[in-house]
């Protein structure tokens, strides 16, 4: 099925409510089971990222990389996702949504066959890179194609809560995947899970999803490439830097240039009538607080989400696959939070169910701050993952329908950016603290590679070194919590600020 028609432009969520004989189309069948199609890589980006926290202390004792290699590792995918979604997004709008789908996850095929049989750390880090920008191509097109497929407010609120629950679903599953494959085979196995996944999407999206391209997109402005991404990879560059080796005059260099070059970007969109990136969506208070409220949500998120495996299997001496089982908490967590969100927005106005979500989260937050053990680190991430929910859910949602519909892959993309962007900052800003509290806490006199992390000082034949490295890595991840908290109470304060008006999601639709 190929259309480049315009469809019946969905509902913002500001926007007053329609009534059934005016009001846009109900999705059938053939949409609900197009959805399914594309819940199928989006399940596998969460799922693909959760086996990768279980493997990296197998991977850290096989390749061996520097503290700085290893976050490079785990968080190159958030970052290059980030840099280059809104270019995807944007191309997809142009070039066809369902094509951008396709060609990202063929890519998605080939670049987790190149991490699977990573013989070095280096070659990892290209291979995580090309994932990410074949994610960057996956998920914009997702949430564009849901946006077309599903004109009705209330229908399309209901979508993007399922395509939360996709997310949700593969960080339940991937962990207990990915300790069946660790139990029985190398590390590398774990990234081969996407290979079925993605062949079923690849063949089964030309027959269910239909393509989509705005009419009126005109010619992609190359000078406007070039600039999008010389001005946000340099912005990459001193955040890591900083992350890992604190203020240098390098990132102070790299921050001045994506500035210098971000004005640059911003002069050219606003000159063109076919920009990459329509800068009017920023006008809309809605859209600019939905991804403030996912960039600092997810930033508070997925520092402390990502330290918590490894804390079960380093410190509390759980296997992958027990690991697995007690992150599940956090995956109902989060998958319940993400169902209730819609009816709860239907009611009350999404800055109280956020500002709810968020306070609940720091329950979560303060018990892994204060308390140690495998109990209280998985009760404490339930918590968090279900108080975290509205912000994908409500905070993708709104940036979605406050763009037209031709504008839909780019807001898309633009939210997604900044959800990424958020996951990548909270790996970067408080994993950067967690390695900084645990170096502190090992002796001078340790060997090198008991500084650089807890895996590689589990290759250290001294148990009182263990000990002190274990109690250590407890100590960090308490730091991060407590910074993660800190951000949640921020994102509270914003929310409060920019969304206290957006009327409920029913009054859109």
């Amino acid at each position: 099925m190929t259309t480049t028609d315009t469809p019946s432009a969905p509902s913002s969520p500001s926007s007053p409510s329609s009534s059934v004989e005016t009001g846009p189309a109900k999705a059938g069948a053939r949409q609900w089971i197009g959805l399914a199609v594309l819940l199928l890589p989006v399940t596998l980006m969460t799922a693909d990222l959760g086996v990768l926290w279980l493997a990296t202390p197998y991977l850290a004792a096989d390749l061996r990389p520097s503290s700085a290699q290893l976050l490079w590792i785990t968080d190159i995918y958030g970052f290059l996702t980030a840099g280059t979604l809104v270019i995807m997004g944007t191309l997809g709008d142009r070039l066809g949504r369902r094509r951008l789908l396709m060609t990202g996850s063929a890519g998605f095929l080939l670049a987790s066959l190149l991490a699977a049989y990573a013989p070095n750390a280096e070659t990892l880090i290209a291979a995580r890179a090309l994932l990410g920008v074949a994610g960057a191509a996956v998920l914009p097109s997702t949430l564009a194609l849901i946006s077309h497929m599903f004109a009705d407010a209330r229908q399309r609120a209901t979508a993007i809560a399922m395509w939360v629950t996709a997310l949700s679903v593969g960080l339940a599953i991937g962990p207990i995947v990915g300790g069946v494959l660790l139990a029985a085979w190398w590390w590398g196995s774990v990234f081969l899970i996407g290979l079925p996944v993605m062949l079923i999407a690849l063949v089964a999206a030309p027959v269910l999803l239909p393509e989509y391209r705005d009419p009126a997109a005109g010619r992609t402005d190359v000078p406007s490439v070039a600039l999008f991404l010389f001005a946000v990879l340099p912005l990459v560059y001193g955040v890591k830097s900083v992350a890992s080796h604190g203020p240098t005059a390098g990132a102070a260099g790299a921050f001045a240039a994506g500035a210098v070059l971000t004005v640059l970007f911003v002069r050219r969109q606003n000159r063109l009538t076919t920009p990459l990136l329509d800068l009017r969506l920023f006008r809309d208070r809605a859209f600019t607080g939905a991804l403030l409220t996912l960039l600092l949500g997810m930033t508070a998120l997925n520092g402390v989400e990502y330290l918590v495996p490894q804390y079960l299997q380093a410190v509390a001496g759980r296997s992958p696959l027990e690991a697995g089982l007690w992150l599940l908490p956090g995956a109902v967590g989060l998958i319940a939070g993400s169902q209730l969100t819609p009816p709860l927005a239907r009611r009350y106005r999404p800055a109280y169910v956020l500002i709810g979500g968020l306070l609940v989260s720091l329950a979560g937050y303060t018990a892994i701050a204060l308390a140690a053990g495998a109990g209280t680190a998985s009760l404490g991430l339930a918590v968090i993952m279900f108080g975290a929910a509205p912000i994908s859910v409500l905070g993708t949602t709104l940036a979605v329908g406050a763009a037209p519909p031709e504008k839909a892959g780019a807001a898309a993309a633009t939210g997604q950016t900044a959800y990424d962007l958020g996951l990548a900052l909270g790996i970067a800003l408080t994993g950067s603290v967690a390695a900084a509290v645990y170096r502190g806490g090992i002796p001078g006199d340790a060997p090198a590679a008991a500084r650089e992390s807890l895996g590689a000082a589990s290759t250290v034949a001294d148990e009182r070194l263990l000990a002190i490295a274990r109690e250590s890595f407890t100590t960090a991840l308490q730091a991060a919590s407590t910074l993660s908290a800190a951000f949640a109470l921020l994102t509270a304060a914003l929310v409060a600020v920019l969304l206290r008006k957006v009327p409920t999601i029913s009054s859109g639709g």
